[in-house]
């Protein structure tokens, strides 16, 4: 017996179909999850994954953003919520060419056009004076003491890979 080959696009797919299609692992894909608010697979009712067409468009996109576009996640969050609240990510269901998502090609400006937004995932130039560290905020002091203490966890870390000096 023939089997027929499937030309229907499905309403789900578990996430090693996902991750089949898309090309990137399940566990970077889970991870993704817990960064990205607009990604919330549901569950089936044995309890996996399952992605919608929308869904996967916007893993398309947070790809895009990562891996082309050079993003951090932090970054790429912050753009991707920009997209989907103003509609810029392209219609993220019902296209039916399953393409890479494009962004909708911005309306002609009326006045002179704005300079390019500056990245927010690149950190800014070395600054002389530590008294210019924006650090009005316990928030913002706190933010900025838990990156050095895990910048300094790293270097120890590192140390300890490469081991002691032999005389």
């Amino acid at each position: 017996m023939v089997s027929k080959a499937r030309v229907q696009k499905r309403l789900y797919y578990k996430i090693g179909e996902a991750c089949k299609a898309l090309g990137i692992q399940p566990y970077v894909l889970r991870y993704w999850e817990t960064e990205f608010p607009a990604l919330t697979p549901s569950k089936s009712r044995s309890g996996q994954r399952v992605y919608s067409e929308k869904e996967l468009e916007i893993i398309r996109r947070i790809k895009e953003l990562l891996y082309e576009e050079g993003y951090t996640i932090a970054g790429a969050k912050k753009k991707l919520e920009a997209e989907l609240v103003s509609g810029d990510a392209g219609e993220l269901a019902g296209e039916d060419d399953g393409e890479v998502l494009q962004a909708a090609a911005p309306e002609a400006p009326s006045e002179e056009p704005l300079p390019p937004a500056p990245r927010q995932d690149v950190l800014p130039p070395p600054m002389d004076k530590p008294s210019a560290l924006d650090t009005d905020t316990p928030e913002r002091v706190q933010t900025l003491l838990s990156g050095i203490e895990q910048a300094l966890q790293e270097a120890r870390d590192l140390l300890v890979l490469l081991g002691p000096k032999s005389p």
